[in-house]
């Protein structure tokens, strides 16, 4: 065990703590690892000690501020150079873990460097060639700073129908960046607004032929790094204010006859030779498309992980502020804490249970991620690469929507459940809350993306009943499928509430509900083709109520299956695998309760006493665990410093820090400068009425 970890600060909590079911360093320790724990612990401790870091609880800062200190900040990341390549190389999670750290601390400035560092930087790196190391030796020394401009105006998950051109002239040897309209303005890009110098510009290559080969990308510089002042041809500009996230600075460009070399074309998918010949490696267009936007599915990874991060926040200060706040009790002179109440623990508890089987699964999702690429750099043309790609895309298309909606639903619980303190500004959980939002939009709307999941599953039902094949994909998401039929004739059978509370019970009940809505689409959509309607109709006239549900509960299914496995395996410690395993059982009642309506359609249940059972079955969990709760947020949480919450310390000390906070705001005891408005002009009544 980590002897370096310290204890909390006594306290409120400490009551809490004391009856906690198992050691909460010890299970930090096998949740994180040394060498992650490490480096996390590193990571808070230098952003507590540098003063370009430092912050108040809810300070009010102008976004023409924000945007300063969040450019400052991530500039003095790189002073502090947190990871070398050479260590991503060796831990590739720890690139995730700086993510983590940053996001707790500020979304701002964790998108504006990995903006720049890895989703500009990695695209130039893994969609080019040699011929643009040098811009990539230019970001890692901050002479170029730059974004990843896909999106348009009037274009966003339709990536195939974006309107930037790129044409090539061989006399020159320079293609020609041009939008044809302002609706084609390169728009939403992060980091574009006011700082980015250089740009990947995703447009439609044309070659002298007049032939378009697609969407390519391309670098494409926006501004003088000296001054800042946009090159000729590029009318660059900041969007405004938005609801969150405001330290960013996310922008618009407009080209007009922008002239770039033909080498700045990032040639990983496809070339243009001197001549304006067009040269890929992808006989089939599709698979180029799809490689060319390869960086998408690493972000829907990403975003996956940091809807977990924010509902750690939110429920940390939940959780926090639940076991501290006492109102009413038994008796007129005796308080009890909210935490004790079961509407609080029914509130949050199953949130908190979801924070730790989405952890665990944005952690394997990351590895299976790796494994993917690391196929990729070594050039792995097999069918299992080729599956493993495949898989990977269904699975991340479903587990952004549920990671950011699992977070955005939380922490407006988290909100509520403080109360009015939850309200005040200073407390964060508007913040946490509107930092959040963007992840149900970007990088593919949230029902958008369920399409790609509910498509890669009929897929295997199409295969399945037209070639016979065995359905089996490289991480084993989608093998139960090979026991269709027998599942679909299963039942709910659990007579005991003992035995209801084991995730096995839901993990069953999962795999008859994405059997028998696989069979309902499959079925909804052939009987629309049937009558007519051509495929796109077809598509779109069965996705509510069939292929939407579908990929919700294959995803959730997948993240509990995988959480199941953890919690039960032989590996995990003794000491911790009772609490885990409640936190497998309620997180897989919970989130299958949802579905209670197509599980009764279907037959699955029958009769009240299984809901019942469901139902009985959660509360009893959420009790269980209730005295549990506040070491399980030790375990998740940052320090106070990251979480910056007054109400959500560690100490518990809710008033005080509150009280504290409050009184070291700006100016809260002075008079309004307004105040002569107040005391002289008293407003005559009636006097600007009109009368007729």
């Amino acid at each position: 065990m980590d002897r370096s970890l310290l204890d909390f600060p006594s306290g409120p909590l400490d009551v809490y703590r004391k009856k906690a079911s198992f050691n909460w360093k010890e299970m930090i320790e096998f949740l994180e690892g040394k060498d992650i724990l490490e480096f996390k612990r590193n990571v808070f401790s230098a952003l507590e000690n540098d003063l370009v870091f430092a912050r108040q609880p809810g300070e009010d800062v102008s976004v023409e501020k924000q945007r300063e200190l969040t450019f400052l900040r991530c500039k003095q990341l790189f002073k502090h150079n947190f990871l070398a390549a050479d260590e991503i190389m060796q831990n590739p999670f720890k690139a995730t873990a700086l993510n983590d750290c940053l996001g707790m601390y500020d979304w701002s400035v964790s998108a504006k460097y990995f903006l720049n560092t890895q989703m500009f930087g990695g695209t130039v790196g893994n969609s080019g060639s040699k011929r643009h190391e040098q811009f990539v030796q230019d970001i890692d020394q901050m002479k170029a700073f730059g974004c990843f401009a896909l999106t348009e105006m009037s274009h966003g998950s339709n990536t195939r129908a974006m309107r930037t051109t790129a044409k090539y002239d061989p006399n020159t040897q320079e293609f020609t960046i041009n939008s044809p309209d302002f609706e084609a303005a390169k728009f939403w890009v992060g980091n574009l607004g006011k700082t980015a110098t250089h740009a990947v510009v995703y447009a439609q290559l044309y070659t002298p032929d007049g032939l378009c080969h697609g969407l390519h990308s391309f670098i494409v510089q926006v501004r003088d790094p000296k001054t800042l002042l946009p090159m000729p041809g590029v009318m660059v500009g900041d969007m405004g204010k938005k609801l969150g996230q405001n330290g960013l600075d996310n922008g618009f460009a407009v080209f007009y006859n922008v002239r770039i070399p033909r080498e700045n074309l990032l040639n990983k998918t496809g070339d243009v030779t001197p001549e304006g010949h067009y040269v890929t490696p992808f006989k089939d267009p599709n698979k180029r498309f799809g490689a060319s936007l390869g960086a998408l599915s690493g972000g829907r990874v990403s975003i996956t992980r940091m809807g977990v991060t924010n509902l750690k926040l939110a429920i940390t200060i939940a959780i926090r502020y639940s076991a501290a706040r006492r109102q009413f009790g038994p008796k007129d002179n005796e308080e009890i804490p909210v935490l004790e109440y079961q509407m609080q623990q029914w509130r949050l508890i199953p949130y908190l249970a979801a924070v730790l089987a989405l952890d665990h699964f944005s952690k394997t999702l990351f590895v299976n991620f790796v494994e993917f690429q690391i196929g990729l750099m070594m050039k792995d043309k097999s069918e299992r690469q080729s599956e493993l790609g495949r898989e990977i895309h269904a699975i991340s298309c479903a587990s952004k929507p549920l990671g950011s909606w699992t977070a955005q639903r939380g922490i407006q619980e988290c909100r509520e459940a403080c109360g009015g303190h939850g309200y005040l500004a200073m407390n964060r959980l508007g913040d946490i809350r509107n930092d959040n939002d963007p992840n149900c939009t970007y990088e593919g709307d949230n029902n958008v993306l369920l399409q790609q999941t509910s498509n890669y599953l009929l897929s295997w039902m199409n295969a399945k009943h037209q070639d016979n094949v065995t359905v089996e994909s490289p991480l084993g998401s989608v093998n139960f499928l090979e026991d269709f039929n027998s599942i679909l004739g299963s039942t709910f059978t659990v007579t005991r509430e003992e035995e209801c509370m084991d995730s096995s019970v839901p993990l069953a009940a999962y795999k008859w509900l994405v059997c028998f809505l696989l069979r309902e689409s499959y079925q909804k959509l052939n009987q629309e083709k049937a009558s007519g309607k051509p495929d796109f109709e077809a598509r779109n006239n069965s996705q509510v109520y069939y292929c939407r549900s579908l990929a919700i509960t294959f995803i959730e299914h997948t993240v509990l299956q995988r959480f199941h496995d953890y919690t039960h395996d032989s590996d995990t410690p003794a000491s911790l695998q009772p609490v885990l395993k409640r936190l497998s059982g309620l997180y897989g009642l919970w989130t299958l309760s949802t579905h209670m309506d197509v599980l009764y359609q279907g037959g699955y249940l029958s009769g009240k006493q299984p809901a019942e059972m469901i139902q009985n079955s959660i509360l009893r969990l959420c009790s269980q665990l209730k005295d549990d709760a506040v070491a399980l947020v030790d375990v998740i949480a940052p320090p106070d410093f990251i979480l910056n919450s007054p109400i959500g310390k560690a100490d518990g000390e809710i008033y005080k820090n509150l009280w504290t906070a409050v009184l070291q705001g700006s100016k809260v005891l002075e008079r309004p400068s307004w105040w002569k408005e107040f005391c002289d002009n008293k407003p005559t009544l009636g006097s600007l009425r009109a009368k007729l």
